[in-house]
């Protein structure tokens, strides 16, 4: 499959396009990357150097992939961290442009906002861009539990407060994939992904692996995985259980070697065949 990826670029680390990129590479898949930022590093450092990539050029580039004809090619748009509003237009305005070139493609907004424990992180307005104008228009939505609060506006604690959350997310979206789900009534020492469409809803678990400093780009990582295995098999148990064992085998890998950023080319073979599996189950 063919992967358009409007992601941030860092030097060094994996977030973004740097996240998403190579996992699908070793899947198999092309991916033309858009860099809407070129960093040095993520800004979880707290200091970076680099830029945003003015607007004008990431439409530039899109227009370089659109001239050669590629889109009606292209299976699916990524997008995630937009680190300027100005890239807001230009971001709705290739996904029309895919969609228009095939209409079969699936569009996965990645609304990228903060975490739990940085709060939000992106500039203001971001957000309302994300809330009123992507979500509606895109067919796969994946925030993580920060996220999903803050875009509905409502406390999610229970699994009942997360399926009522994800599915407010589906005026447009057939399907929310939230991507790191910490349950009040969960056993702590847990995680949950959740898939949830108007109408059905599925839930993979998987231990919590411990880190001093939790690494950046797994939500990443995870949304463009799921997409590709939705994509591939049109089966989203069978998605969400594939991308949930590889992203846990990966977190595990960056562990054992001590590292703060995931260790995607170390671990790489774990991308295709996860050492443990982890299946979805329909709530």
């Amino acid at each position: 499959m063919r992967f358009l990826s409007l992601q941030s670029h860092v030097a060094y680390g994996y977030v973004g396009n740097r996240a998403a990129t190579f996992p699908l590479q070793r899947l198999g898949h092309e991916v033309w990357a858009v860099n809407t930022v070129e960093f040095s590093n993520h800004t979880g450092y707290g200091a970076w150097r680099g830029r945003i990539t003015p607007a004008e050029q990431v439409a530039d580039i899109v227009c370089g992939i659109e001239s050669l004809g590629l889109l009606p090619r292209c299976d699916a748009l990524l997008t995630g961290y937009v680190g300027d509003a100005a890239l807001a237009d230009v971001v709705l305005e290739t996904a029309a442009k895919v969609r228009a070139a095939n209409p079969r493609a699936v569009w996965c907004c990645d609304p990228v906002l903060g975490d739990v424990d940085t709060g939000i992180y992106v500039k203001s307005g971001i957000d309302a861009f994300f809330r009123q104008r992507a979500i509606p228009a895109a067919d796969l939505v994946t925030p993580n539990h920060f996220e999903l609060e803050h875009l509905t506006g409502r406390r999610v604690g229970t699994m009942a407060e997360a399926l009522d959350a994800a599915r407010s997310l589906l005026a447009g979206p057939r399907l929310a994939l939230i991507t790191s789900l910490r349950r009040t009534d969960a056993p702590a020492d847990r995680i949950e992904m959740i898939a949830v469409t108007r109408d059905t809803a599925w839930r993979v678990t998987t231990p919590l692996v411990g880190f001093e400093i939790m690494p950046n780009g797994t939500g990443d990582m995870v949304a463009a995985l799921f997409t590709a295995h939705w994509l591939e098999s049109g089966d989203v148990a069978e998605a969400l259980g594939r991308a949930a064992s590889a992203v846990y085998a990966v977190l595990e890998a960056t562990r054992a070697m001590g590292e703060r950023e995931l260790q995607l080319v170390m671990a790489q073979d774990r991308l295709v065949a996860p050492p443990r599996r982890f299946a979805a189950e329909k709530l």
